[in-house]
Formats: C-alpha cells, sequence, structure tokens
C-alpha cells in the first residue's frame, strides 16, 4: 500500500496532502482531550508496532505492496485520532529513513492507511459489536474492524492509481503517472488484500484485542467511549469504571 514518488500527479497528491494535514491538526487537538497520560506511553509503542508489522511488504502488480498496518487494533485501543498520529509517524520515519513509500506521495500514503483505516476500522468495529458486552461478538467485530478497514483503505489506493489515465496523459492519450486504468489497478489492490493482507489483518486485530480485554478492558478507547468517561486530575480525559468484561 505504500505508494512510492512517480505514481501519482499532483492534481491527485496536492489535494491529499492538504486533507492529511488537516486530520493532523484534528488529531493532535483531540488527543489533548482524550488521550490520558497513562496511555502516552502506548503511543510511542503503536507506532512502533505499525512501523514494525508494514515493514513485512510483498510486491503487487502497479508499483506498490501489500502489507498489514495495525490501524485497526490502534483505533479500538487508543481511539481514531489517535491512530492518525501513531500510524502517520511511522509512515514518515519509513518514508524519510527507508524510503518505503515517496515524498510526494506520503500524504496519500497517511490518507490510506493513517486516516481511512483507522475511522473506519473503529466505526465498523462500533457497529458489529452493537449493545455486546463481551463474548464472541466482540471478536467478530475486532476481526471485521482489521478486515475492512485494510480493504477499504486498499480500495481507495486502487482508486488512486487508477483515475491517473483519465486525469494526467500527454499527447495521444499516453499516462504520465501510474498508467494502470481503474478496471486493472482497483481489482489488483482490492483483490489481493481482500483475500489475503487483510484477512492477517483481521487475525492480529482480534488477538490483540482479546489479550487487552483479558489483561486491561478499561483502557479499551472503543469500548469506554461515549459511556463512561471522566476528567482525570490533571485535564487527563480517560475511562473510568469500564467494569468486567465478559470472556
Amino acid at each position: 500500500m505504500h505508494i512510492p514518488d512517480g505514481y501519482l500527479s499532483p492534481q491527485t497528491y496536492l489535494p491529499l496532502y492538504g486533507i492529511t494535514i488537516g486530520f493532523w491538526s484534528l488529531s493532535l487537538r483531540k488527543m489533548k482531550r482524550e488521550l490520558s497520560t497513562k496511555h502516552v506511553p502506548y503511543l510511542a509503542m503503536a507506532s512502533a508496532f505499525s512501523f514494525l508489522i508494514m515493514m513485512f511488504n510483498v510486491p503487487v502488480p502497479g508499483g506498490t505492496t501489500g502489507h498489514a498496518v495495525g490501524a485497526g487494533i490502534i483505533a479500538l485501543l487508543l481511539g481514531p485520532w489517535t491512530a492518525v498520529i501513531a500510524v502517520s509517524v511511522s509512515l514518515m520515519i519509513q518514508a524519510l529513513v527507508f524510503g518505503d513509500g515517496g515524498i510526494t506521495s506520503l500524504g496519500a500514503n497517511c490518507f490510506n492507511m493513517a486516516v481511512v483505516m483507522p475511522f473506519v476500522s473503529y466505526w465498523v468495529f462500533r457497529f458489529v459489536k452493537g449493545n455486546a458486552a463481551g463474548g464472541a461478538r466482540l471478536s467478530v467485530a475486532a476481526f471485521l474492524s482489521g478486515y475492512v478497514g485494510l480493504s477499504v483503505a486498499a480500495v481507495f489506493t486502487g482508486i488512486e492509481f487508477g483515475i491517473q489515465p483519465l486525469i494526467a496523459h500527454g499527447p495521444g492519450g499516453r499516462p504520465l503517472y501510474a498508467p494502470y486504468p481503474l478496471s486493472v489497478a482497483l481489482p489488483a489492490m482490492a483483490l489481493e488484500h481482500m483475500l489475503l493482507f487483510s484477512i492477517v489483518e483481521g487475525i492480529i486485530t482480534v488477538l490483540l484485542f482479546r489479550y487487552f480485554v483479558k489483561h486491561e478492558p478499561d483502557m479499551i478507547y472503543a469500548l469506554t467511549m461515549g459511556h463512561n468517561v471522566a476528567k482525570q486530575p490533571g485535564g487527563d480525559t480517560g475511562a473510568v469504571n469500564a467494569g468486567r468484561l465478559e470472556k
């Protein structure tokens, strides 16, 4: 899913930079209100985890790669706004230090994996979970949050590739950037993720989610935010009285 330089036109990557910068600004403000002091170390660990899991890249047709991201579980544990920053930091390090993903396409990569995926994963979980307080439904919701989140992010990436021949071409219609039309780019990105990488993402998400349900249920943002939230001493916002979750 890391898009390299030279595959997206300025008509695509400049607006995506603008949108992503807007989300970064909002995320930093949200984090000040919603992230408890005790969760700050988890933010660093979440970014490191995302960085590590994305380093296992498998090349896929179209000039990009397929891999798990970890944005789904970060969104469930720390909230989608925090996930925006955690995943974006790992993507920046990969692009600037390891050359994994381009500089011009950094905004697009962050939009796909650090904006689209966390919010889709979070709301899929909330929708599937419903009013369930425990049991198998939570595990299903966690798996689908990772699976659907990565699949939707892959669809966005495929669309960004596929529109390039339409919006940026030279004399005679020759594509100047990504050469594959939507009919090729979209299935290539979507199917390979839905059949492999999204399954891996879903498994990682549900396994880590179950671990935190068992050991630290009160820190799971997706289970506590909007229900039992109180202002902590010192101005921190955190979840309290989450209660014991059924296993």
